[in-house]
């Protein structure tokens, strides 16, 4: 349930409004953060009203994530206690599922239940692989180390994915104009030049009678333009479902430029994964295991899934990753010679570290230029609706003439 809770400044008056996802008052007191000099007005969210506020209210995700763990790291370093940090955390996270989260995380702390426990709950807020490197971190007095590695790792990531999403802005006004003036002359020259043309009784050239048919379904069905944004925003909407489909992930791989992001993003999750889990003193089956399930990548999952049965029937990490290190690409060997080295050195976790930071580094520097690799095929797609609108447009104009002499 969605609660409203709005704070007035009992020195200044003025008044703070903000959204708890939770189900109880107490609750919703908590996520907003209320503090001794604020008092507080609640009341629930219902209806149509809801509905419109969970679709403009922010979304949370990355963000919220980073700044979580890394306002329970520095709590945790200054001994602040457990449930007093996570009260803390309520003014640092702006989403209401958020906020509800820490209010709910922190009641159930009361109730004596343990952190993982009451985190696992909120599983989509916390993947499986943050979970278990929680688990881990109890059990091995590590917490505050394991939040700040989690917030690092998810910084890391959010910046990523920032960058790659600026880089479509361009291109994506680039076909938008390009498909808004395709569209503007479908309703406006090319209805004229067809009546022309039927009244001289002549045929119109092919490409533009393509134009004209799209003319005509939209002047009479205009609401047919709304069915490609419908379809855009539905994938959007549903991208993390589509990408999941494992015959989706195997034809982005195979795509230019586009597979050698997916393959970095998806080693650079795995690898960062599995470091902290090994790190953390979790059993290397099981830490294979929790990676293979948390990897987005069907390659990758089968991969970890792989060398966690050759470890079970006693082959070494290395020799296991050799033997699998075709699922990893034209990085396979590198990453299998890294792992020799961590066999002899005992420097597993840092390795693996460092090919996680180098992947990371890699898709930075991608997301950096992402425009740049874009361009050309947004040149190409352009050049190819103006090519076709123009030729569409003058071709009418130019055989005029002969459709007035055989008149």
């Amino acid at each position: 349930m969605l609660k409203k809770v709005v704070l007035s400044n009992i020195h200044t008056g003025r008044d703070t409004v903000t959204l708890v996802d939770t189900d109880t008052d107490e609750k919703a007191l908590v996520g907003s953060g209320k503090t001794e000099v604020e008092t507080a007005k609640i009341s629930d969210i219902t209806g149509a009203d809801e509905q419109i506020q969970r679709l403009t209210s922010p979304k949370g995700g990355q963000n919220d994530r980073v700044a979580l763990f890394n306002g329970l790291a520095k709590c945790f370093d200054r001994n602040i206690p457990i449930i007093k940090s996570f009260h803390l955390q309520a003014n640092r996270v702006k989403s209401p599922r958020y906020r509800g989260a820490v209010a709910e995380i922190a009641d159930a702390l009361t109730q004596g239940e343990k952190m993982s426990d009451a985190m696992a709950r909120h599983h989509d807020l916390f993947p499986p692989d943050i979970i278990a490197l929680i688990r881990a971190g109890e059990e091995s007095g590590r917490l505050p180390e394991i939040f700040r590695r989690v917030a690092d790792s998810q910084r890391k990531t959010s910046r990523i994915i920032r960058k790659l999403k600026g880089g479509m802005i361009y291109p994506g006004i680039v076909l938008t104009l390009g498909i808004g003036v395709v569209i503007t002359m479908s309703f406006t020259l090319v209805p004229a030049m067809s009546k022309l043309y039927t009244q001289l009784g002549s045929d119109l050239p092919t490409p533009t009678k393509i134009l004209m048919n799209v003319s005509n379904v939209l002047l009479k069905q205009p609401w047919m333009v709304a069915i490609p944004v419908i379809i855009l925003i539905a994938i959007f909407k549903n991208w993390g479902k589509i990408i999941a489909i494992p015959n989706v992930q195997l034809a982005l791989v195979k795509m230019p430029v586009v597979g050698n992001i997916v393959r970095k993003s998806a080693a650079a999750v795995g690898f960062r994964t599995l470091a902290l889990l090994i790190e953390a003193n979790v059993r290397l089956s099981t830490a294979l295991e929790i990676t293979r399930d948390t990897s987005w990548h069907v390659y990758y999952k089968t991969f970890f899934d792989k060398v966690k049965n050759h470890i079970l029937n006693g082959l070494t990490l290395p020799d296991a990753f050799l033997v699998e290190s075709h699922w990893l690409g034209n990085d396979g060997r590198l990453i299998c010679g890294l792992m020799e080295v961590a066999a002899e050195t005992g420097a597993g976790t840092e390795l693996l570290n460092e090919i996680a930071e180098d992947y990371e580094d890699e898709l930075d520097g991608i997301a950096n230029q992402i425009d740049k690799l874009i361009e050309p095929f947004t040149i190409v797609v352009l050049g190819g609706l103006v090519g076709g609108l123009i030729y569409s447009i003058y071709a009418p104009v130019f055989s005029l003439g002969d459709a007035l002499l055989k008149k």
